[in-house]
């Protein structure tokens, strides 16, 4: 029990120096943010901790060569003058914000051996968040109707992200949120979908409705839209073909397996004779009693019902603009029917449990043609959801 309280405190007191170690590598590393989460975190725990007394200093330093790195960096950006920089002045204001909120909670934190508090000190820095704030929504905005001009499906997506950032920032600023319904619209693809059907066999009707019925594939997006009946005001801008080129519907099988099964079984007793044929008694003059062994044999006699069903095809991309072909990608989907029953002749006792729970099943219906393609379709639509979810129009 010593032995082990030992190990318990030494396996403290190694994680605690490595803490220790990781909070002082990170801030002559720069990574001032790390070092101020260590620390924070070591703090939250126990802030009046004599063991925890270096983590206040080096959230101290942290502190300040962060406010400082930050104040440095927004000194240069607002000297160069570029509108490109507004944004990361505006982050490194709400950075040091950040910073300080996030020390405030923990205050005050003692120093033990001058028997004061650290100090730590804040700027309120509301001017400056609200004043590029405003500056930087003006910006996006801007930059965003200039987008608009360009009129290509791209720069409305730009635009989209813009005004997506701004409304982010500064919610409801001017028309912003009508601009962003003009640039969705604007900027979406409608990709108009279809089946052909190559095959020179009958596709049935519910599975063409359920390939093309795109509500349950889940893949319309921001920015795309899948149609299976065309809308006449609406201009589409690609097509996606389902192109079946061949359906293999094998023929009905039923294929037979024979497996003969013996086994000694003990059916009765007997009593035990010696080599003269007399009966063998025990001390207390008991006739002595063992097994009767019997072998019996079976003939099993398994069934399968085998029919499978196979489509191929391809999927088709085409740019309705350049109406050419973008992409094709083979497709492929197989079902199979199987169902097992069985018979037997002679002595089920032979048989192991999972001969006998076929024993009780019977000979089925096979399912007809129709049905073998429609449940094949079932996977063909897994397989045509995951090509369009792999491969967009637009990247």
């Amino acid at each position: 029990m010593k032995k082990l309280l030992l190990f318990t405190v030494f396996t403290f007191l190694l994680i605690s120096c490595s803490s220790i170690k990781n909070t002082q590598e990170a801030i002559s590393n720069g990574n001032y943010d790390t070092a101020i989460n260590i620390a924070m975190n070591n703090l939250k725990r126990n802030k009046t901790k004599k063991g925890n007394q270096p983590y206040v200093f080096m959230l101290q330093e942290a502190f300040v060569k962060a406010s400082a790195k930050d104040l440095d960096r927004i000194s240069f950006l607002k000297k160069d003058q570029n509108p490109e920089n507004i944004e990361n002045i505006f982050v490194l204001y709400e950075s040091l914000k950040r910073r300080q909120e996030l020390i405030k909670p923990i205050l005050p934190l003692p120093i033990l051996k001058k028997n004061k508090n650290a100090v730590f000190q804040f700027t309120n820095y509301d001017n400056e968040i609200i004043g590029t704030k405003n500056q930087l929504s003006d910006f996006l905005y801007t930059k965003a109707k200039k987008l608009f001009n360009a009129d290509s499906k791209f720069e409305y997506r730009e635009a989209y992200q813009e005004l997506e950032y701004l409304e982010k920032i500064n919610s409801n600023f001017k028309d912003v949120r009508n601009l962003m319904n003009i640039a969705q619209q604007k900027g979406v693809d409608f990709v108009f979908v279809s089946m052909k059907n190559e095959t020179e066999k009958v596709i049935p009707k519910r599975l063409e409705e359920d390939l093309l019925n795109f509500d349950t594939y889940g893949l319309n997006d921001l920015w795309t839209i899948y149609h299976s009946k065309k809308d006449a005001k609406i201009k589409y801008d690609f097509g996606l073909e389902l192109n079946l080129r061949n359906i293999d519907v094998s023929p009905e099988q039923v294929r037979e397996k024979q497996i003969i099964k013996e086994k000694q079984i003990v059916n009765g007793f007997k009593y035990l004779l010696d080599d003269k044929g007399n009966q063998v008694k025990d001390t207390l003059g008991n006739k002595i009693k063992v097994d009767k062994l019997e072998n019996i044999r079976c003939e099993f006699y398994q069934f399968t019902q085998f029919k499978s069903a196979k489509v191929a095809g391809q999927v088709i991309y085409t740019d309705f603009l350049t109406k050419q072909t973008v992409q094709v990608f083979p497709i492929e989907s197989e079902f199979v029917f199987e169902h097992l029953y069985a018979r037997y002749d002679g002595d089920k006792r032979a048989l192991e449990q999972s001969f006998l729970d076929l024993l009780v099943l019977k000979a089925i219906a096979f399912p007809n043609n129709e049905k073998m393609i429609y449940d094949t379709g079932q996977d063909l639509k897994q397989r045509f959801k995951a090509i369009i979810t792999r491969n967009k129009f637009r990247n």
